[in-house]
C-alpha cells in the first residue's frame, strides 16, 4: 500500500511538473503599441519668429516623467514629448528602453534654449545631462535641432489642448 501511494504521488508531482512548465513555454503577453496623444502645441521661436510648430504630448506626473518616451517604436516629424519640472534644476536622461533616436532641448524657466543633446541613440544607458539648470526639456526626433537650425538663446511658447 505505501509503495502505491509513493507512486500516486510521485505521478501526480511528475505530472503538474511537466504541465506547468508546457504552459510557462508557450505563454506570451501582447501589448498594443503605444501611441501618440496631442495634448497641446509648443513654437519654437527666434525673436519672436516661429522656426517650428509641434504637437506635444506633456510628461508631467513622476510616472510620466520616468517612462518618457520608452516603448515607442515610432514619433511623427512634428511630434515632440515636453517635460514639465516644478522647478529648474539639472537633470539628466538616458535612453533606456527607447528605440526611437532623439534630440533633446533644455529650457530654462523663462523658456530659453539652454543646451541641447543631439542625436541620442535609442537603447543606450549613457547620461544625457544638461549643461545648465532646466524647467523643461522637449524629445523630438533625432536631427530636428540641426534641421530646425536651433541655438541656445531659442524660446518656447506652449499652448494646451
Amino acid at each position: 500500500m505505501k509503495r502505491l501511494k509513493k507512486i500516486i504521488i510521485s505521478g501526480v508531482i511528475f505530472g503538474l511538473f511537466f504541465s506547468c512548465a508546457d504552459e510557462a513555454k508557450n505563454t506570451s503577453i501582447e501589448t498594443d503599441e503605444i501611441q501618440f496623444t496631442k495634448e497641446g502645441e509648443l513654437f519654437l521661436l527666434r525673436d519672436e519668429d516661429t522656426l517650428h510648430k509641434l504637437d506635444i504630448e506633456f510628461a508631467e506626473t513622476s510616472y510620466e516623467q520616468q517612462t518618457g518616451l520608452m516603448y515607442r517604436k515610432s514619433m511623427e516629424a512634428n511630434q515632440g514629448m515636453l517635460f514639465i519640472y516644478a522647478e529648474e534644476a539639472m537633470h539628466n536622461f538616458y535612453m533606456k528602453n527607447t528605440y526611437i533616436p532623439l534630440d533633446l532641448i533644455f529650457f530654462e524657466k523663462d523658456s530659453t534654449a539652454v543646451s541641447f543633446q543631439e542625436n541620442a541613440q535609442p537603447l543606450d544607458e549613457t547620461s544625457l545631462p544638461s549643461k545648465l539648470p532646466a524647467q523643461f526639456i522637449l524629445e523630438v526626433n533625432a536631427g530636428k535641432v540641426e534641421e530646425w537650425n536651433l541655438t541656445e538663446g531659442d524660446k518656447i511658447i506652449i499652448t494646451r489642448n
